[in-house]
């Protein structure tokens, strides 16, 4: 029996699950089955997996292409094979072309569709032979486009241009920065000592990139010193004006909360989840904070603590189409019919969390969405119900981040360039080499 590399092994399991609904891609890749991998074949894993995700589309049609009943029913074992074996001969050019055959063929022979491998060894051959006949094309825009479903590209032609939908297209099918925030001075030396190579962050002068290295590794991230997350998830937390009495409504993974008591250490800071399970992963990750941080089992959309807060950050469940570089498999299971079902949700909280906030108080409102349906139509929707509340433009809360050493001033001036017309922000996807957010900030009138 031939065998197959650990990374391929694991990539397989992994897309089996994500296929299966069983597991989301961000989860699993931080499983124990890619920990126990080398180095080198936990980038490979992660690679292979969100690879095949962000072009599954495009893979399938190919792949499709050259069966000889092109719409026939494939096992889900069998199409992960092939879309591994497929995706690496397309877009992985250090990869042998027998090596990405051959091991696809294994793996089918080993999930038990021994009857299977003859046509995946045939598929893929072709397509090998037909790849090298167009070597040396250079990809167009229409390429980027190919991994998304039409549906999604033609919502952001119409929204926000050609242009900009090729660029959200091309941020999508690219592989996500590793951005991590520093919670110490000192952390930045010691990642170079053992090796590391950061750069700094577009917008945050708290936020590095790797450029090499693998930072999970180190002691210091073991410790908490330093947090993976995105630079846009950070500036969403940093735009919240400092206050007394805090409430994060949808509180886990509680990377926003951390940094909300990082910059408000005198503060009383409620975090709030409706999930039992998520709420244990957040009381795990605030453990650092001891006391300083309740940890509440609610609905944020029955919030009975009536103007008891300064201010309130209302991270809302979404569709999460801005961050389809990071979490791929969403745009196989989003249907254009779940925005307005998510909206109604969202309106729910955001009105939850305007009764939590005293008069005079802020409401941050945010989302890793791009669509309306989900950002300015529900804020505009729960404004247009009362007269006790308006949206404030971000203008001047980006100049007192500046001021303050929050912001790079480089990073202020362009923050400003994704301001809309009513004051929210908006960043699409791949702006600041960030995932793509809309935040908008509301005062409660006194």
């Amino acid at each position: 029996m031939s065998a197959v590399s650990p990374a391929r092994r694991v990539a397989f399991s992994i897309l089996k699950a994500i296929e299966k609904g069983k597991g989301h891609s961000d989860d699993l890749l931080r499983g124990k089955s890619v920990a126990a991998l080398s180095e080198a074949d936990r980038h490979l894993t992660t690679a292979l997996v969100l690879g095949v995700l962000r072009w599954q589309i495009d893979l399938d049609g190919r792949i499709r292409a050259w069966l000889k009943h092109p719409n026939a029913k494939l096992d889900a074992e069998v199409l992960i094979a092939l879309r591994l074996g497929a995706f690496q001969l397309l877009h992985m050019d250090r990869i042998p072309t027998h090596a990405a055959i051959d091991e696809s063929v294994e793996i089918t022979k080993q999930a038990g569709h021994r009857f299977a491998s003859g046509m995946v060894n045939a598929v893929l051959r072709k397509l090998a032979a037909s790849d090298s006949e167009q070597a040396g094309t250079s990809p167009d825009e229409e390429d980027w486009r190919r991994g998304f479903p039409a549906w999604m590209v033609e919502r952001w032609s119409a929204i926000y241009g050609k242009d900009a939908a090729c660029g959200i297209c091309r941020h999508g099918q690219s592989q996500s920065r590793i951005t991590i925030r520093a919670v110490d001075g000192d952390v930045e030396a010691e990642l170079a000592a053992q090796g590391m190579t950061l750069s700094p962050g577009r917008l945050l002068t708290a936020t590095r990139q790797v450029v090499s290295g693998d930072v999970t590794g180190t002691q210091a991230f073991r410790a908490g010193r330093i947090r993976l997350q995105d630079e846009g998830s950070q500036l969403v937390a940093e735009l919240a004006p400092r206050a007394g009495t805090i409430l994060d409504c949808c509180a886990a993974p509680g990377g926003k909360t951390l940094i909300l008591a990082e910059r408000n250490p005198e503060a009383r800071i409620v975090a709030c989840e409706s999930s039992p399970q998520r709420l244990a992963q957040l009381r795990e990750r605030l453990l650092m904070l001891g006391s300083r941080v309740e940890c509440r089992l609610a609905d944020a959309a029955a919030l009975e603590d009536d103007a008891a807060y300064d201010v309130v950050l209302a991270d809302v469940p979404c569709s999460g189409t801005g961050t389809l570089g990071r979490n791929p498999e969403i745009r196989h299971r989003l249907r254009p019919e779940d925005l307005s079902r998510q909206a109604e949700r969202q309106r729910a909280i955001l009105r939850g969390a305007l009764r939590a906030v005293r008069p005079g108080g802020h409401v941050v409102y945010s989302t890793c969405s791009l669509e309306p349906e989900e950002n300015e139509q529900v804020v505009a929707a729960v404004l247009s119900e009362g007269k006790d509340a308006r949206l404030i433009s971000f203008n001047s809360r980006i100049e007192e981040l500046r001021r303050a050493g929050i912001l790079t001033a480089a990073g202020a001036e362009d923050l400003l360039c994704g301001i809309t017309a009513e004051g929210s922000l908006r960043l699409l996807p791949g702006m600041f080499e960030s995932d793509g957010f809309f935040v908008a900030m509301i005062e409660k009138n006194v």
